[in-house]
């Protein structure tokens, strides 16, 4: 089985040995990464791990600032992903972590009855008091989540989709593909979330424009999570600030989207069962000398960049701010009173 994961960075350096590695546990054979605009790194390591086969980097295509969707549709079109049986299109933060069967994306495929579509949802980890950045494994490090089933005040939960080779495509989305207009009823494809359940009707149609790439979160995960470190270290959050997104570019991370990300009230380290293969195929990868070196590199650079910024006085104060606001997100306790549990 050939899955190819496609995905879009920007100074993402730290973090690129970490995801590869964790993704080919899972079964992916290929990658195709878009970057744009680095000055960590991330793109010299990239091409260097090209010249070593398996995975495949080319600049982001975008002309303006829709780094992301114009490299999805860049994307369609390359045989890495032509030739895939499936597609797995996600973010180097987020990690599916597979709870069916040996852990692995095929397993989540059987499980789940080998739809056409599966969407997994979300669980946000928060960065439960980690200021600074270390060079060791995200999943090791971060293991306290909100409620599974309520993210801030919200039940519905965003998911990110794998996306089988003959999935009748119009076009990939970041969270979810969207297939051709007038398909006949019964050629839709099949599509579950990551309990193997049929997804909702007007999820499948998009026909509700604030549930097209989210739906119900409560039972989603029998079969799979997607484990999303959005923030990391406060050290590597501050960076992140600093470089944008390959969505927007220059869009600033502010306070409340720490907070939405940060309630630590639960603790899940199921992930964590990857560690052990994981550490050793990453002391496997950085054994070739050049990869190592540009890893560390990256590293450097990271610790650099986050000296440079706490230089500045506005950092320093947004630093102070994020030690200070509270884990609780915007509008969970309003939900909790609402449904009594909270007094």
């Amino acid at each position: 089985m050939r899955i190819t994961a496609v995905t879009c960075v920007k100074n993402e350096g730290p973090f690129l040995l970490e995801w590869i590695a964790f993704n080919r546990l899972l079964g992916v054979t290929d990658f195709l990464f878009y970057s744009n605009d680095c000055t960590d790194g991330t793109d010299r390591l990239l091409d260097a791990l090209q010249a070593r086969g398996g995975v495949s980097h080319l600049p982001n295509p975008a002309q303006g600032r829709n780094y992301q969707m114009e490299a999805l549709k860049h994307a369609a079109r390359q045989p890495v992903v032509r030739r895939a049986d499936w597609v797995w299109i996600a973010d180097v933060d987020e990690f599916l972590n597979i709870h069916a069967g040996d852990h692995s994306i095929p397993a989540l495929i059987e499980a789940c009855g080998n739809p056409q579509a599966i969407s997994v949802t979300f669980q946000f980890f928060a960065n439960g008091g980690v200021e600074a950045f270390e060079d060791r494994p995200v999943i090791g490090q971060f293991p306290r989540s909100h409620n599974p089933d309520i993210w801030c005040a919200d039940t519905a939960i965003e998911v990110k989709t794998l996306v089988r080779g003959d999935f009748p495509l119009k076009y990939f989305g970041a969270h979810r593909p969207f297939f051709k207009e007038r398909i006949a009823p019964e050629k839709r494809p099949v599509w579950t979330d990551g309990s193997g359940r049929l997804v909702q009707d007007k999820f499948l149609m998009a026909a509700n424009p604030r549930r097209i790439r989210r739906f119900p979160a409560a039972g989603a995960r029998n079969f799979a999570t997607l484990n999303h470190y959005a923030l990391r270290s406060l050290d590597s959050y501050l960076v992140k600030n600093d470089r944008g997104d390959v969505n927007r570019e220059n869009r600033a991370f502010d306070d409340s989207y720490w907070r939405e990300r940060n309630d630590a009230a639960w603790e899940d380290t199921s992930i964590q069962r990857y560690l052990p293969d994981l550490e050793a195929l990453l002391t496997e990868m950085k054994s070739d000398p050049e990869i190592r070196a540009l890893h560390d590199q990256s590293c450097a650079l990271h610790r650099a960049r986050r000296d440079a910024l706490l230089a500045q006085p506005a950092y320093q104060a947004m630093q102070a701010q994020l030690r200070a606001a509270p884990t609780l997100p915007p509008g969970e306790l309003e939900l909790m009173q609402t449904l009594g549990m909270a007094s």
